[in-house]
C-alpha cells in the first residue's frame, strides 16, 4: 500500500487557474488513454483539498462529462478543510481538518491493502510529504501554460529525495513522469 500523489500540471508548473479552473486541462487527451484507469483500479482511499472538492462540486456537468458521473469515486474520500462544505448525495465523503497524520491512519484503515490517493491540491500532497507519509509522485504534464495559477507542489524538495522511475509519452499533449519519494534522503523540505 503507498500514498500517491497522482496529478496533473501545467508545463510551468500550475495544477489550476488562479480560480481554481480544471479546463485548461481537458483538450490535452482523455483519461480513458491515460494511466488512469489501471491508477484508479489500485485505489482504496482519497485525500481531497477543498479547493478540488469545490471545483468538482461546481462543475459536476464537466465531471460527469469527462468521467460519467458527478461523483466519479466509490472509495470514501477524506476532505481537508477547515470550513463547512456541502455534501453530495451517495457520496462516501469525510470531512476532516489538522495535521493530515491523525487521518493517514483511518485511510490506510479504510483502504486496506489498496493505495490512497492524495488527489490535491499541491499544498495538501506538500503536507502529506512533509509528514513523511507520501510515497511516490505520478504527475503528467500537458503541453500548456497558465503564467499564473495553483503550483503543483509548493514545497522545496532538492534531489535525491525524488527519483524518476519512469516517463511515458501519453500522445501528443502528456508526459507522465513518475517519481519514488525516498524518506530517507528528504534535503530542502518545507514550504517555499
Amino acid at each position: 500500500m503507498t500514498t500517491q500523489y497522482y496529478t496533473a500540471t501545467s508545463l510551468d508548473g500550475f495544477l489550476a487557474t488562479e480560480d481554481d479552473s480544471l479546463e485548461w486541462l481537458f483538450p490535452l487527451g482523455s483519461l480513458k488513454d491515460s494511466s488512469y484507469p489501471e491508477f484508479i483500479s489500485k485505489v482504496g482511499a482519497l485525500a481531497m483539498g477543498s479547493a478540488t472538492y469545490e471545483w468538482m462540486v461546481r462543475n459536476a456537468e464537466t465531471v460527469a462529462a469527462e468521467t460519467g458521473s458527478p461523483w466519479p469515486y466509490v472509495q470514501p474520500t477524506w476532505v481537508f478543510s477547515s470550513r463547512n462544505l456541502p455534501s453530495i448525495d451517495g457520496a462516501d465523503i469525510r470531512f476532516a481538518k489538522g495535521d493530515v497524520r491523525t487521518v493517514h491512519s483511518e485511510m490506510r484503515a479504510a483502504a486496506g491493502d489498496m493505495n490512497i490517493w492524495v488527489v490535491g491540491g499541491g499544498d495538501l500532497a506538500g503536507q502529506f510529504h512533509d509528514a513523511g507519509l507520501l510515497d511516490e509522485l505520478i504527475v503528467q504534464i500537458g503541453s500548456a501554460t497558465l503564467g499564473k495559477g495553483k503550483p503543483l507542489f509548493p514545497r522545496r524538495v532538492l534531489s535525491p529525495s525524488l527519483r524518476l522511475v519512469s516517463v511515458y509519452q501519453m500522445g501528443a499533449g502528456m508526459a507522465e513522469l513518475r517519481y519514488e519519494v525516498n524518506k530517507g534522503l528528504a534535503v530542502g523540505v518545507g514550504t517555499v
